[in-house]
């Protein structure tokens, strides 16, 4: 007993000392102006689609396209591919859009490391087997054929709200790329490059077609007539459709010249303008440019200097997850890096109705987004998380401070949809048909209720003191009813059941059910039968597609975190506990934060993934805090 006791003050000191060092990290970090921002790291298609979109804008630079390549080539495998994420397996698409980027930037396809790519991709089905979006980029060029393409009418911005395929059935990410996607597609334009792609050519003939019966057989012979019409279309109402699909994309260009802040409908909003006769220098195009040259990240390597692409950047959520760490130290309520943080938060409220909006029309306007500027979609993830840290705050301004939170609070209730969770941007975006087009074979394309949503929602709830309101108690009812049999929760927006069980089990927890509930220690015993030999937790992205991978991969500081939130929530003072602690302190790099090149965070499950830089240590100093504290 003494020494299970003498153990106890060993962990607890460590976690100070470990604590200490993290928090006076993460104060070093801090933008004067008072945000935070980890880098976004995705994977080579930024780089290699942002020197084609240049390519064909006629403003690639040698300087940049050498820089570009330096990074592209530093994350080739050994095997000649690039994966989607840190030690993940090859894929096709992203190999064959690096292999075509360094084409452009002068490597011969005779060189080492192109033929070992050349290898990997035709004995992985060839350029013929790659993605739509990828092909998209092809055809550009002149190097796959527009007929062989998914149709893409842009009458689709005229279809009704009440029909299938509307454009808000889409998730608004979707939505914002497959309407500019409707005029290149239209427009089809080729641009040549002064080479081919015969190497990466199989040569193998298309897949025969889905059974008539079927949805996607249905939808395949139908993007058939789709284009048929395309030769011969309504020609003032595709004149018409074309000229709304413009405004409908210039009405949606954010302030900082972005299209939601993310890359895909940012580059494709500014092909479709290109080619609609907008000139490089008119104020869309030349905002949205230069808004791009603010994604950049550059660093100098002993090759030269590499520059890299972030696919969006997160300063709201990660100033929010943030705040919430250095409260859950125990930094003052009043400590000018909360205040300061605070009012920043303050200042990028959202006051302005959105997309949102088609479906909840009578809602009032209020809540956060993800990035710097995306007035027209804020997400009630990142408004949950930013309440739960301005509610922490002393404020000089209480009542500013308040009417805030109120108005987030209000949102985001509203936003809940009909099955009692919490979408990130929109409400009741959940109609799975648009799976079944011809187009739809990367990523997610509708934005349904998740558990790590629907619980940071809770929480928040549950913290304002509403865990009896209706809205709070139909979203416990809807996070319990998704509990998987295992005792786990999926995670939509974190990899992945880690992610889940680290944000509902503390949700669940404060809205009121007892931490000895069923549901509870179902979740407990299953991070303590997945916690690693060295004490961490792992999950590796493959647990996407591979159930028996969930809750199994290298020990991370983010996903050790996550575990021991939800272990403290459920009341866990264990073995597993102080395992877990303890190797965060025996990892910790000497300047207080952690390696972490594994991706723990998610774009879309099993198809594009996210290392987020400051995960591995604001979810850390929020495990440790309460660990100490409470």
């Amino acid at each position: 007993m003494t020494l299970v006791n003498d153990v106890s003050v060993d962990v607890r000191a460590s976690a100070q000392a470990t604590l200490d060092r993290a928090v006076a990290h993460l104060r070093s970090l801090q933008d004067p102006a008072g945000w935070w921002k980890g880098e976004l790291e995705t994977n080579v298609t930024m780089d290699a689609e942002d020197l084609l979109l240049r390519q064909f804008l006629g403003i690639r630079t040698d300087d940049e396209t050498a820089s570009a390549a330096r990074w592209i080539r530093s994350q080739q495998r050994e095997d000649g591919s690039w994966a989607n994420y840190y030690g993940g397996p090859g894929d096709l698409s992203t190999t064959v859009e690096a292999w075509v980027a360094l084409r452009l930037a002068g490597d011969a396809p005779a060189a080492e490391h192109m033929l070992r790519a050349q290898d990997w991709i035709l004995a992985n089905g060839g350029v013929e087997r790659t993605r739509v979006f990828t092909r998209i980029w092809l055809a550009l060029f002149g190097l796959w054929p527009w007929d062989a393409l998914p149709s893409l009418p842009p009458e689709l911005v005229y279809l009704p709200r009440w029909f299938p395929f509307n454009l808000y059935d889409w998730a608004c990410w979707a939505r914002q790329t497959v309407v500019p996607l409707t005029i290149v597609a239209t427009l089809r334009p080729v641009r040549p490059l002064p080479f081919g792609i015969d190497e990466l050519r199989t040569g193998a003939a298309p897949d025969p077609l889905q059974p008539l019966r079927s949805w996607g057989g249905f939808f395949q012979r139908l993007d058939r007539v789709l284009h048929a019409y395309r030769r011969h279309p309504i020609a003032a109402l595709r004149r018409r459709a074309m000229r709304r699909g413009v405004q409908w994309i210039l009405d949606r260009q954010e302030a900082d010249g972005s299209w939601g802040g993310i890359q895909p409908p940012w580059v494709y909003s500014l092909l479709a303008l290109h080619l609609s006769g907008y000139p490089l220098d008119s104020a869309p195009m030349a905002n949205g440019l230069r808004g791009l040259d603010g994604f950049l990240v550059t660093e100098p390597t002993p090759d030269g200097v590499v520059r890299r692409l972030e696919a969006c950047q997160s300063p709201v959520w990660d100033t929010g997850l943030a705040l919430t760490a250095l409260r859950d130290a125990w930094v003052p309520a009043d400590d000018p890096a909360v205040v300061t943080a605070a009012d920043w938060l303050l200042d990028e409220e959202i006051a302005v109705r959105g997309d949102w909006s088609v479906r909840r029309p009578r809602l009032a306007p209020g809540g956060w987004a993800f990035e710097f500027a995306n007035d027209g979609y804020p997400d009630t993830d990142d408004t949950a998380e930013v309440v739960l840290g301005l509610r922490r705050v002393a404020h000089p301004e209480p009542a500013r401070l308040r009417a805030a939170i109120d108005r987030g609070v209000r949102w985001t209730a509203g936003m809940q949809s009909r099955d009692g969770g919490w979408g990130a941007f929109d409400a009741d975006n959940t109609r799975e048909l648009a799976y079944k087009l011809p187009f739809c074979d990367f990523g997610a394309v509708i934005d349904p209720p998740s558990a790590d949503v629907t619980a940071h929602v809770v929480e928040m709830l549950a913290a304002e003191g509403q865990a009896d309101s209706i809205a709070a108690r139909r979203g416990v009812r809807w996070l319990l009813d998704a509990q998987e049999p295992d005792g786990s929760w999926f995670g939509r927006w974190g990899c992945n059941y880690v992610y889940g069980i680290g944000a509902v089990v503390p949700a669940l927890v404060a809205a009121g059910i007892a931490p000895t509930a069923a549901p509870i220690r179902r979740a407990v015993d299953w991070l303590v039968a997945h916690q690693n030999g060295d004490g961490g937790w792992g999950e590796d992205m493959r647990s996407y597609d591979d159930p028996a991978l969930a809750g199994r991969g290298e020990s991370t500081a983010s996903q050790t975190a996550w575990a021991l939130l939800a272990l403290l929530a459920a009341g866990e003072r264990s073995d597993a506990v102080d395992r877990g602690v303890l190797w965060l302190a025996r990892t910790q790099r000497a300047d207080g934060t952690w390696d972490e090149p594994w991706f723990t965070g998610t774009g879309f499950p099993g198809d594009f993934s996210i290392n987020y830089h400051l995960y591995r240590l604001v979810f850390p100093v929020s495990a440790l805090g309460r660990y100490v504290h409470e």
